[in-house]
């Protein structure tokens, strides 16, 4: 009996395929640690892109004085707030958690609170939950220090890739529009959804943090709560949890308010954050996010929690990316094979029935 051999060109491509495939899981397994640096420049190269070309294409400035400004600017306007931020919400966290007897004292307040509330009194109260969660609270402010040189090895290896994205622009793109194995349709539609979800959430994300951060800083200060701009901060920040959301800081202030005896400011700031805080939210998404890029919020919920456990912060825009591409994978195959099935089966039938009519015609 003989048997079909395989042809030499499928083998050659599978083991070529296996290699590229190996080499690639080898470099990203040694270099993950310079990832968010990758993940950042892919970030800012798409976010000037336009402006970029524009100006290196248009006007006919300099690759290199562009993309060297360009840099700067993302040093002025992005890693320095962010910087003077965190500066700024270390020490006060810090501070705020060494004094323990103010957090005591509230602690028992709310513990009197809760102690006849139905569903309430059966959180656990204790001093060794209060102690537990001062240790696991302080126990982040070590990790945040010592990545700080992580942080701006990242920040280097993100300006130093983007200058070159930059520069050589034009080849990478064409290189990679040429790898790319699909229609041109497909590869359209591919550009399209990373364009949208890394701007939409590269811009959207800070705007409704801030938004949200300085209108709750407002209702902290109107109802008199100590710390209000910290608070305001951290409220801003709590933006990105999903679902939850704003409401993981302005209740437990809203409710530790409550409990010290101060039933006025307390019922006033919940129904301050609820209805403008949380209002913000549904504003910016019908108005300015809407026209950044109307990205689902299913998508953007469980992209997120998918993100942060693979990338940390910038998780917060690839992992909805990573969501988003099952859709479109499931798009382009759809382009590239199901319509293409359907073509053939009609063309194949149309030849069959042209060839009857031959048939018939003799």
């Amino acid at each position: 009996m003989k048997y079909k051999q395989i042809n030499n060109n499928s083998i050659n491509q599978v083991m070529l395929i296996i290699i590229i495939i190996l080499i690639s899981i080898l470099v990203f397994k040694n270099l993950i640690y310079y990832l968010p640096g990758f993940l950042g420049a892919i970030t800012l190269y798409i976010l000037f892109r336009g402006s970029y070309l524009k100006l290196t294409e248009t006007r006919r400035w300099s690759k290199v004085l562009t993309s060297i400004l360009y840099i700067l600017l993302s040093i002025v306007f992005i890693i320095l707030p962010l910087w003077a931020l965190i500066d700024y919400m270390v020490p006060q966290i810090n501070e705020f958690l060494s004094n323990k007897t103010e957090i005591i004292a509230k602690f028992n307040a709310l513990k009197v609170f809760m102690s006849d509330k139905p569903l309430l009194k059966d959180i656990d109260m204790s001093d060794s939950a209060l102690l537990n969660f001062m240790q696991r609270s302080t126990r982040y402010l070590p990790n945040i220090i010592n990545s700080v040189a992580e942080v701006m090895v990242n920040i280097v290896v993100a300006f130093f890739v983007l200058f070159f994205m930059q520069i050589h622009s034009k080849k990478m793109e064409t290189t990679l529009y040429k790898s790319i194995p699909f229609s041109k349709t497909s590869k359209g539609e591919i550009w399209d959804e990373v364009n949208l979800m890394i701007r939409s959430n590269a811009i959207g994300i800070p705007i409704l943090g801030f938004c949200q951060g300085v209108v709750a800083m407002i209702g902290y200060w109107i109802f008199g709560i100590d710390n209000f701009i910290l608070l305001g901060l951290l409220t801003g920040i709590s933006s990105v949890i999903p679902i939850l959301g704003t409401m993981t800081i302005y209740i437990p202030v809203s409710v530790i308010t409550l409990a010290t005896g101060d039933t006025g400011n307390a019922i006033g700031l919940f129904i301050y954050c609820l209805l403008l805080v949380g209002g913000i939210d549904n504003i910016l998404r019908f108005t300015i996010l809407k026209t950044i890029g109307n990205v689902p919020p299913m998508i953007t919920v469980f992209g997120v929690l998918l993100g942060l456990n693979l990338f940390g912060m910038l998780g917060l825009i690839f992992g909805p990316l990573i969501l988003s591409s099952i859709g479109l994978l499931i798009k382009i195959y759809s382009n590239e094979y199901g319509k293409g099935i359907v073509h053939n089966v009609i063309d194949h039938h149309e030849q069959h029935a042209n060839g009857h009519d031959d048939d018939r015609a003799r």
